[in-house]
């Protein structure tokens, strides 16, 4: 999953980027609010941590342009220094999915992500039953009857993300987006999408059938549940 840091602050957003890319998170960080609105307007990101006091403007005007573009789906956590109850119901108003002043423990920080994760996709847990496995978001595994299956990172990636896509067709751009980061770097004609797919898709069946992952011919993928 890729996360754009707005941080204006480099010692935090180190701390926030090394501790997220040990998690397996796909980082892009802006200091400013112009480097951030251009990287928002060509990238779709998982989760953007969002700070509000920037030094080139307020981050309040960022919220109310991603929530204004089309078929965007972003999860944004508010990060901020300011304690004002005012400014917290005014960020959740306009459309904030959580708010977490500073300091706070970036321990704290992955709890409310697996929060919004399960939210916006109707989760419960963070163990999820997919047919014959389950899926641990909060560990980043999947096992089979209690045994944990050895998957890369990208593999669990792309299981991951078309689970929390469940029931829906995941197109290859869509999925390289989310799992590698820009899509500007990959070469479009590239295979290596299904080549991981195809990977994941062996690995599984040792244990069980995989048919809920179905390709879907020209588009992308789908899990069904």
């Amino acid at each position: 999953m890729n996360v754009l840091i707005v941080e204006d602050e480099k010692s935090l957003a180190l701390e926030i980027n090394d501790f997220l890319g040990k998690e397996g998170y796909i980082i892009e960080h802006a200091r400013k609010k112009a480097s951030a609105e251009e990287k928002i307007l060509i990238n779709n990101y998982d989760f953007i941590l969002l700070d509000l006091g920037l030094p080139d403007g307020d981050g309040f005007e960022l919220l109310k342009l991603i929530k204004s573009l089309k078929n965007r789906d972003d999860a944004i956590i508010i990060l901020t220094a300011r304690s004002e109850v005012d400014d917290r119901i005014k960020g959740l108003e306009e459309g904030a999915d959580d708010y977490l002043p500073k300091p706070f423990s970036l321990n704290e920080l992955l709890a409310r992500m697996h929060a919004v994760t399960r939210r916006k996709h109707k989760f419960e847990r963070n163990d999820i039953k997919v047919h014959d496995f389950v899926l641990d978001i909060q560990n980043r595994a999947v096992s089979f009857d209690n045994e944990r299956i050895h998957l890369t990172k990208k593999e669990y990636e792309i299981l991951n993300y078309l689970v929390l896509n469940k029931n829906r067709v995941v197109s290859r751009t869509s999925l390289t987006e989310h799992v590698w980061g820009d899509i500007l770097e990959i070469n479009s004609d590239s295979n290596f999408v299904d080549v991981h797919v195809k990977n994941l898709r062996k690995k599984l069946s040792v244990y069980a059938k995989t048919e809920w992952l179905e390709t879907v011919r020209s588009v992308g993928y789908r899990i069904t549940l």
